[in-house]
């Protein structure tokens, strides 16, 4: 039987990744990054095609080639560039849908909180550039006080290849 301490804290955590979503639809980019912790590392590892029997080979490990592997301070960089329209592949700005659902706590230790969740991103820019993003994602959120934030995030997009023209949409 789950309590109505798990209840509450998946609901809380549900509501976290739903303001997160919201804000970065709305290109609220600088309130987006104070949900970032400090010591954030935000990372999208390479998908392999890989035999039936490695499938724990399927993405990069934590020292192997990723898309990006970030902390919160080139996030501010990326963010500045993109909000300064000084960014070639957001001009014009994109229009983005985030939607996160299968949220599950992994695990709770101390002030840290393991949910892992499902997403579907759709980023559309200019008469015909649309891309779809679609994979799983691990957040490590750290609690601070009543305030909960990003200290990690591994997102594994289920596609191997990467269609975009660019990479400049936050996950």
């Amino acid at each position: 039987m789950i309590s109505i301490e798990e209840l509450l804290l998946q609901a809380e955590v549900e509501r976290f990744f739903t303001r997160e979503a919201e804000l970065l639809d709305e290109r609220s980019f600088e309130a987006w990054l104070d949900l970032l912790h400090d010591d954030l590392r935000y990372r999208m590892p390479m998908a392999r095609n890989v035999p039936f029997d490695q499938p724990e080979l399927e993405y990069a490990g934590a020292n192997e080639a990723s898309w990006f592997d970030e902390g919160k301070e080139t996030l501010r960089k990326r963010v500045a560039q993109i909000l300064g329209g000084d960014h070639w592949a957001e001009e014009p700005r994109s229009r983005t849908t985030h939607l996160v659902a299968n949220v599950r706590i992994e695990s709770v230790s101390g002030a840290e909180i393991t949910a892992k969740s499902r997403f579907v991103v759709c980023a559309c820019r200019l008469e015909h550039d649309v891309d779809v993003f679609i994979g799983k994602r691990i957040d490590v959120l750290h609690r601070d006080g009543d305030t909960l934030r990003i200290l990690s995030r591994t997102i594994h997009l289920d596609q191997s290849v990467l269609l975009s023209r660019n990479l400049t949409t936050f996950f």
